[in-house]
């Protein structure tokens, strides 16, 4: 008796690719906003020499541009993941 998992058991990649996508879209859209509000605020406190309100600003700008970068990257793994989970 050969032992062998069944993989059309489980179904819904396509919900899965759905629901994950929009949730990493709507993480991209706050981490942009966030990166110009924290920009700006940057901008603003660095001009009249608030250097403590700066280095917050700056700390946000890299916080969001790392989340933007992880949200953007997500999508493809997911879809690599689920390439890969296919071909098994």
């Amino acid at each position: 008796m050969d032992i062998f998992p069944d993989f059309g058991a489980v179904g819904g990649a396509g919900d899965l690719r759905a629901i994950v996508g929009a949730l990493l879209m709507y993480v991209l859209i706050f981490a942009v906003l966030a990166i110009l509000v924290c920009a700006i605020t940057w901008a603003i406190s660095s001009s009249s020499g608030n250097y403590q309100s700066a280095l917050r600003s700056r700390a946000g700008v890299f916080v969001a541009v790392g989340t933007a970068l992880l949200a953007g990257g997500g999508v493809a793994w997911m879809n690599f993941l689920l390439g890969v989970g296919r071909q098994l």
